[in-house]
């Protein structure tokens, strides 16, 4: 569905189809657009792995800190490979209570990176890279756009379009002092929606689902 046909959708869900109408399509098109992205970290629905403005950060020797594209809000990896080497490292993305406790000295430390603490917007690397080269990170990101236009799609799969309608519909009844205020249709609306997009992890719990995990393979002997 592009986003004519959705605020449609809205309007005749809504009862909204006779004008004067309760909302503008801008203030519609503003609940679809926070849909998208409420959908898209509830579900985890859009994993980035290839655009290098988003998956490749330049690090320099001697910095340890960088910032990761807006987009990006959950990373599953993480691998640094120093410049003219071919052999690419994996790096574990802990919390700084995990290298407190294991790594004391992570701060004076320096070296290739093994690990990555991720803040709200960036990284920080450890050991301090002593060389230059370049992280490659992979994870989940929000859409990159917002739709405008009347043929504007969701960045999402289609299979999801319709149901991104709850969420608007949670919006538009919430606005109190107005006549189309309406605490049970919205409440209803919002838990539609969380049903089938899940419910919104905070940041402390999108960050910790990565951390901390050791990731090997066991052998398994029939």
């Amino acid at each position: 569905m592009n986003l004519s046909q959705l605020i449609a959708r809205f309007r005749t869900d809504a009862n909204d189809k006779a004008q004067p109408y309760f909302w503008g399509d801008d203030e519609i098109t503003a609940w679809l657009n926070d849909a998208v992205e409420e959908a898209a970290i509830r579900g985890r629905l859009i994993h980035e792995s290839s655009n290098a403005s988003m998956c490749r950060i330049a690090v320099l020797a001697n910095q340890s800190v960088y910032k990761l594209h807006p987009s990006m809000y959950e990373l599953d990896s993480l691998m640094f490979q120093v410049t003219g080497d071919s052999c690419i490292k994996p790096v574990c993305l802990v919390s700084q209570d995990y290298l407190n406790e294991f790594m004391p000295d992570w701060r004076q430390c320096t070296g290739d990176p093994e690990y990555a603490i991720q803040s709200d917007k960036g990284l920080r690397l450890t050991p301090t890279p002593s060389r230059d080269g370049v992280l490659m990170i992979e994870g989940y990101r929000l859409p990159k756009q917002q739709m405008e236009a009347d043929d504007d799609t969701p960045e999402i799969n289609a299979a999801h379009h319709r149901h991104l309608i709850h969420w608007a519909l949670h919006k538009g009844f919430s606005i109190p002092d107005t006549e189309s205020f309406d605490p049970n249709r919205s409440n209803t609306a919002e838990a539609a929606f969380t049903q089938y997009f899940g419910i919104r992890p905070d940041s402390d719990l999108r960050r910790t689902t990565r951390e901390d995990v050791p990731h090997h393979v066991e052998a398994y002997w029939p």
